[in-house]
């Protein structure tokens, strides 16, 4: 074999053993719209059979106590639901903060949570202030600040299961948690960052830099897409011209450029939007992008449609049937979970 067939051998089986990075999609009944109410820094949940109208839980009250499971603040704002690699439970990450009691827009870290059910959560709480001894790879990463103490944000973590990445003892598969950082003493805008937590949700690794645009970049929502092999993010861009855009990428850790100008949600005129979240309707291969337009009094929480390639965005709407929507994001359920979350509404009633 000469080295040119070699090459192609070797290149061909590393594309062989690399598997497309996705989050678990299971559920073919309806949705769940998992959020932080506007009413208050919990997280609530709504379901809808058709993506657009919903029912709340509990009336939009907390799913969980959040002083509880918030250590930090005891608030859990943008919260972000999905399911376990292998399906059986679910996962959510919060923003730790509480501006109803700081009075400011600061916070110091964020909340990891998981549950069997959808109804009883644990969690785990990541104070960035406490420095490189809270990474489960202190040892031996480089550390993101020279001062961690100084951090002013850690802001609207996601996640997205990648089968890909190695740990240090071998092991494969591994959660990456994104979401934008600012310590003022040490850069001047909010970028993107990215960590892996494990299997069991409860450890997290080192902060890397994901991508630096030269602008302050939040609220990244990222998906893969099955009709040009790459992934897409969702981004709240600040610099420039400031709106919600997408830009892509071959790989899930790098390579991110920067958003098109030409293509990206522009209906709200000159009122301000962020928190965007996608989901693809049961039985298309389109998609629905949820958006915060908080200019207004109070907020509105829309719904526009995208093409196969998260493109043409078009007929926003707002959201029908929730209690004080806001940043959050969606999930497809099955039916016996949409009969055990209404379930608690009968019981609720009941109190």
């Amino acid at each position: 074999m000469n080295f040119k067939n070699l090459l192609l051998s070797f290149l061909l089986l590393g594309s062989a053993t690399m598997v497309t990075a996705q989050n678990k999609v299971k559920g073919d009944y309806g949705y769940l719209y998992c959020h932080m109410s506007d009413l208050g820094e919990w997280t609530a949940f709504a379901v809808s059979r058709d993506g657009v109208n919903y029912q709340d839980i509990i009336g939009g009250k907390p799913i969980f106590d959040s002083k509880k499971l918030a250590r930090i603040e005891g608030g859990t704002r943008d919260a972000y639901i999905t399911r376990t690699s292998d399906g059986k439970s679910y996962i959510m990450v919060t923003t730790d903060m509480c501006v109803a009691k700081s009075h400011k827009w600061d916070n110091y870290g964020i909340d990891l949570l998981k549950s069997n059910d959808l109804i009883h959560w644990t969690s785990v709480t990541f104070d960035y202030r406490k420095g490189q001894q809270i990474f489960c790879d202190s040892a031996t990463a480089k550390s993101t600040y020279k001062d961690w103490s100084t951090i002013n944000r850690v802001w609207a973590p996601q996640i997205f299961w990648d089968p890909n990445y190695t740990w240090d003892n071998g092991e494969k598969g591994g959660y990456m948690i994104y979401y934008s950082m600012l310590n003022r003493p040490e850069e001047g805008y909010d970028r993107m960052y990215y960590s892996y937590a494990d299997k069991t949700f409860t450890k997290l690794t080192t902060p890397k830099l994901l991508f630096d645009w030269g602008y302050a970049t939040i609220d990244a929502d990222i998906n893969y897409l099955p009709s040009d092999g790459k992934y897409h993010m969702l981004i709240k861009k600040e610099g420039g011209k400031p709106g919600i855009y997408t830009a892509t990428s071959s790989k899930l850790t790098s390579g991110w450029g920067e958003p098109v100008e030409d293509d990206y949600v522009s209906f709200e005129g000159n009122k301000k939007t962020e928190g965007s979240s996608a989901f693809q309707p049961i039985g298309s291969d389109e998609w629905r992008v949820a958006y915060v337009e908080y200019s207004s009094r109070p907020h509105r929480y829309r719904i526009c449609k995208a093409d196969k390639n998260m493109r043409n965005f078009h007929d926003p709407v707002d959201i029908n049937g929730v209690t004080g929507p806001q940043h959050g994001s969606f999930m497809r359920i099955t039916k016996q979970e949409y009969n055990r979350l209404l379930n608690l509404n009968k019981l609720d009633e009941k109190k």
